[in-house]
């Protein structure tokens, strides 16, 4: 495994600790050498050592992605003898002949046969260079045939181009040096257990498939909520913002895992097939349905924090949005008629991502004239993060003589029938671009569909002033957010 961008916060924070808890699992290959490529001066020594005291500090820290209880030296041990380091410009061809040489030395040492995944954990512009060095130096060639074949595999993180034209613009150059089965766009999201259980739920209970449509459900809310602000990512988030950041790629994907029809099977053409006709009936979402926010200074966990003005790399007059919210339709036979609303956004009052299901009321004959005349819908929750749960909302009544209804919960939570694994949402999917199966990952078809329906909102925010800070660091969002599914039929998004 080769990562490029070896010395970055993504590499520290989420893809070490990874492959840590893989090896602490027994899920990394016996046969398996780590390559790290950066511009940062140092050694394979230093970069071992860095990234140990890194782990480290996650001991006991529940304020971080990776928390544990301790940290095992013989795994971490077992992972650091196998690790080298190059040090050099990613966009000059000296750095590729180093790696040539460090790939055929850990071939030699660790007899790997040959299989590379390449991971990008660098900026977005460096996507395609980084690409077109490897295929120039024939480093993405593969070998097919039985007795000595080796892949090639390349990890794209997000974000996969900032609009739909450079979104197909990096497909297409990509798609020059690689296969499309050699590409894996990754989504953390999307290895969650819950996330991940959705498809269990809705295919392997006979209970719900047959109301997952739109005779019994009213519509669907799927929510992202962030305590953090932007933190040292400023200058990113100043170019990126809500809407690039979190909705073609987290969003759009948690809508199509709870929107796709039934597959033929859970291979992955068939899989990935229905979530891309998900996003291929998706209107062009418009701004009269969209709501967009800044935070403003604030207190959150009873902490004072700043507004987004404020931070650091940020301009004092931003645009840029830190809160979205908006209605999509799906235009199908199964969803036509019913509203998806999904937001996401920064410094809100908790950290919450979860999925709602609101159905359909009652009919409300057998209570009519009856103090419990307005029956309340029933709701089903899928808890993504900070705990992974199920739960149902039924009405039921209360013990006594007077009929009056209560809303009761039926909960599932994992850490109540499975033991719990320390993880960070990583470690499923570097496991499966391993073994090659590209199920949770996006295909470009699909990646283009979720920039086509967002690409009216790109082209008409730059050119609106908006009335930013529009929410106070602490609450549920701007007002207009609440006013947006008001408007809508009554409607109210569940606290975050």
């Amino acid at each position: 495994m080769v990562i490029f961008g070896a010395s970055g916060d993504l590499t520290k924070r989420l893809i070490v600790p990874a492959l840590y808890n893989l090896e602490r699992a027994g899920r990394l290959p016996s046969r398996f050498a780590l390559i790290g490529v950066a511009r940062t001066p140092g050694s394979s020594q230093s970069w071992s050592e860095g990234l140990y005291e890194t782990l480290r500090g996650f001991v006991g820290n529940s304020n971080s992605e990776f928390e544990i209880d301790r940290l095992d030296d013989s795994v971490w041990q077992r992972l650091a003898e196998r690790m080298t380091y190059i040090q050099g410009d990613l966009e000059h061809p000296e750095i590729y002949g180093q790696l040539r040489g460090a790939l055929k030395d850990a071939e030699r040492s660790q007899n790997t046969g040959g299989n590379v995944l390449f991971y990008l954990a660098v900026s977005d512009r460096l996507f395609g260079p980084v690409v077109d060095w490897l295929g120039k130096t024939g480093l993405t060639s593969e070998r097919h045939d039985a007795e000595r074949g080796f892949w090639r595999r390349v990890v794209v993180e997000k974000p996969f181009g900032h609009d739909w034209a450079s979104a197909r613009a990096l497909n297409a150059r990509l798609l020059t040096t690689l296969d499309e089965d050699q590409i894996f766009r990754i989504d953390h999201f999307l290895g969650k257990d819950t996330v991940q259980n959705i498809l269990a739920f809705r295919f392997g209970n006979g209970l719900f498939e047959p109301i997952w449509n739109r005779d019994r459900i009213d519509h669907v809310q799927i929510t992202a909520a962030e305590t953090i602000g932007v933190a040292q990512r400023g200058a990113f988030y100043e170019a990126t913002g809500a809407l690039r950041d979190m909705i073609p790629s987290h969003m759009f994907s948690l809508v199509s895992m709870v929107a796709m029809e039934p597959p033929t099977s859970f291979d992955a053409p068939a899989f990935r097939n229905k979530k891309a006709d998900v996003l291929a009936t998706m209107a062009p979402v418009s701004v009269a349905s969209t709501v967009r926010g800044q935070y403003a200074a604030g207190e959150v966990l009873g902490k004072r924090v700043k507004g987004y003005r404020q931070e650091q790399q940020v301009k004092p007059d931003s645009n840029t949005e830190t809160f979205v919210a908006m209605k999509l339709e799906i235009d199908n036979w199964r969803w036509a008629g019913v509203p998806f609303y999904i937001r996401t956004g920064k410094r809100l009052c908790q950290r919450s991502t979860e999925i709602a299901i609101c159905f359909k009321q009652a009919p409300y004959s057998a209570f009519r004239s009856t103090p419990v005349e307005a029956l309340p819908p029933n709701w089903l929750v899928l808890r993504i993060a900070p705990e992974e749960s199920i739960s149902l909302q039924l009405e039921v009544k209360r013990s006594g003589p007077v009929v009056d209804l209560a809303a009761v919960t039926m909960d599932f939570r994992y850490d109540d029938w499975f033991p719990k694994e320390e993880n960070v949402g990583y470690e499923t999917l570097l496991y499966d671009v391993m073994i090659g199966d590209p199920t949770l990952f996006m295909r470009a078809d699909a990646v283009e569909q979720g920039w086509r329906v967002v690409q009216p909102l790109l082209d008409a925010w730059p050119s609106e002033k908006a009335d930013f800070p529009n929410y106070v660091s602490g609450s549920d969002g701007p007002k207009a957010a609440d006013d947006l599914l008001m408007a809508d039929g009554g409607r109210c998004w569940r606290p975050v």
